[in-house]
């Protein structure tokens, strides 16, 4: 029978620090150790691993490509050990989350609500952080990231929170100076904003009679992101074609004219919370997503799950 090595989380717990602080003695400090110790730990650690995991130099400490797997094995690991502590000792969530979002459904959706959460989970700190960027959960160490549109092949585990149509809309400025398009052959005479990342689509969908098909789009300006092109919507720039859920406020005000809907394809927009997938999922990254799930389900800004 195999020696049971009872150090190992341990040697993990310290190997994780180093790499989070990129530091030997900020990484002693933390754990209430001395440097040398938390130094033969890692020594320790390699040595039974058998290779070298951290490039150490005067003036920084790097992974190699052994340690980059081992690092993301470990955070996986001991995450799922603190998930199961925090189920068998209290059955609640505890301990931070680190939530990251795109701006705009950041700052619509999460911000306003995030109050709600944390009251009715105490033991729980919320880490948010929105940005445009899409970000790798292990570089950035974030639990969970909310993610809007279609989501490319990878390891991360997916759980739908809620799916919006999408609009073609104007401002009324605009449509005062140039007409207001009746059919969507029309938009080749107005100036229809587009995005410069690569799309599967050549132009904007729509139905006739059940019959669906491509209308080409053209104009004078391609931006990398929804909040950009709603602003500039709302300038009276020209048309765009967005989320629901990005300009619902604006239409509801009067800013913004929902175009040719007769139309609509009623195709979808997803949004989904992913997160680090290989085995339990944390009770706090649990607790947040169910939340979030019943955040969105009611608003009516959102359609119906189908």
């Amino acid at each position: 029978m195999p020696r049971i090595l009872m150090e190992r989380s341990g040697e993990m717990e310290v190997f994780a620090r180093v790499v989070e602080k990129s530091s030997f003695s900020a990484a002693a400090r933390s754990l209430d150790l001395t440097p040398s110790a938390v130094s033969k730990l890692i020594g320790r650690l390699e040595g039974r691993l058998g290779t070298r995991l951290l490039a150490r130099t005067t003036r920084a400490l790097t992974l190699t490509e052994e340690g980059v797997a081992y690092h993301r094995a470990a955070e996986r690991i001991l995450g799922e050990l603190n998930a199961a502590d925090q189920a068998v000792a209290t059955g609640s969530a505890r301990g931070r989350i680190r939530v990251n979002a795109s701006v705009p459904f950041g700052t619509t959706f999460v911000a306003p609500s995030i109050g709600r959460f944390v009251a009715d989970h105490p033991n729980l700190t919320v880490d948010l952080s929105f940005t445009d960027e899409v970000v790798n959960l292990l570089e950035e160490k974030a639990d969970v990231a909310i993610r809007v549109g279609t989501l490319p092949d990878s390891t991360l585990k997916a759980r739908k929170l809620a799916q919006s149509r999408r609009v073609v809309c104007a401002a009324p400025d605009y449509l005062k100076r140039h007409g207001t398009p009746q059919l969507p052959a029309d938009l080749s005479k107005h100036n229809c904003l587009t995005f410069n990342f690569r799309r599967s689509r050549i132009g904007w969908p729509f139905r006739h009679k059940r019959r669906e098909f491509e209308q080409p789009v053209s104009g004078n300006l391609q931006v990398n992101n929804g909040e950009t092109m709603r602003q500039i919507v709302l300038s009276g720039v020209g048309i765009a074609r967005l989320g629901r859920w990005h300009v619902a406020d604006a239409i509801r005000s009067g800013a913004l004219v929902p175009l040719l809907e007769e139309f609509n394809p009623d195709d979808l927009e997803l949004i989904h919370a992913v997160y680090l997938g290989g085995g339990t999922v944390p009770s706090r990254v649990r607790t947040f997503v169910d939340y979030m799930i019943e955040t969105l389900g009611r608003s009516d800004v959102f359609e119906p799950a189908r």
